[in-house]
């Protein structure tokens, strides 16, 4: 038997009034979420300039116009706070190096892709700093949660080196005899050494500098009967 019109309408509204507090609570719960973000996105503009060890609630308070019980209800502590500070940073290099890189062919293609862009995102640095080479300097002796969250930035980081490097051993554009763990060690020591000179020397040139410097090294462990395109 079909039940009469107003007692499905009945049992809609019903419904309607059970699910409302959890999509209170879904709602409140989305624009949490976002206050977070927006105030990581603040704390890692900090950051960038002062290092993780000048960031405070207070300042984060200030500089975001919200209380300091607001800023700390979402983080806990300061702590936790850098540590947000650090994963948002890492998400962002990821995505403006790593992910587009991965896009191009194994092999030589994909590694000059990484170091290409890793290029393009160090220059874009330069008025602010990388937050990995300031972080190791501020945490570099001090263990604790904030410096295992650099670290295993960093070491992400160098491993997605080090297998684009192997994988153009692989492919053969690179000598079989070419050690991966030694040629990353020296790509990673061309953008450190362009931080320091161009950062901090304000050396003209730099850039151009380490180009060259990738281009040296390439041709020094290059497959003997040259690179094989794909």
């Amino acid at each position: 038997m079909t039940p009469p019109a107003h007692a499905s309408a009945l049992t809609r509204r019903r419904a309607a009034r059970e699910a409302e507090p959890g999509t209170r609570a879904a709602r409140a719960v989305h624009k949490g979420q976002q206050t977070k973000a927006a105030i990581v996105d603040v704390a890692l503009g900090l950051a960038t300039h002062i290092g993780l060890e000048g960031l405070s609630i207070g300042a984060l308070a200030e500089a975001t116009g919200m209380s300091k019980s607001g800023v700390f209800a979402h983080f806990g502590s300061r702590e936790e706070l850098q540590i947000s500070v650090v994963r948002e940073y890492h998400a962002r290099f990821q995505a403006a190096v790593f992910e587009p890189a991965m896009r191009e062919p194994r092999g030589l293609p994909r590694l000059r892709a990484l170091f290409g862009l890793w290029m393009k995102q160090t220059s874009t640095e330069l008025d602010s700093g990388c937050l990995h080479i300031s972080g190791a300097v501020e945490f570099d002796d001090r263990p604790g949660p904030v410096r295992d969250a650099l670290q295993e930035s960093v070491r992400d980081w160098q491993g997605a080196v080090r297998r684009a490097v192997a994988q153009a051993i692989e492919a053969g554009h690179l000598g079989a005899s070419t050690n991966a763990e030694q040629t990353s060690f020296e790509i990673h020591g061309l953008i450190l050494a362009l931080h320091f000179e161009a950062r901090f020397l304000n050396s003209p040139g730099a850039i151009e500098r380490a180009e060259q410097g990738f281009e040296h090294l390439i041709a020094r462990v290059s497959a003997p009967h040259g690179i094989t395109a794909n």
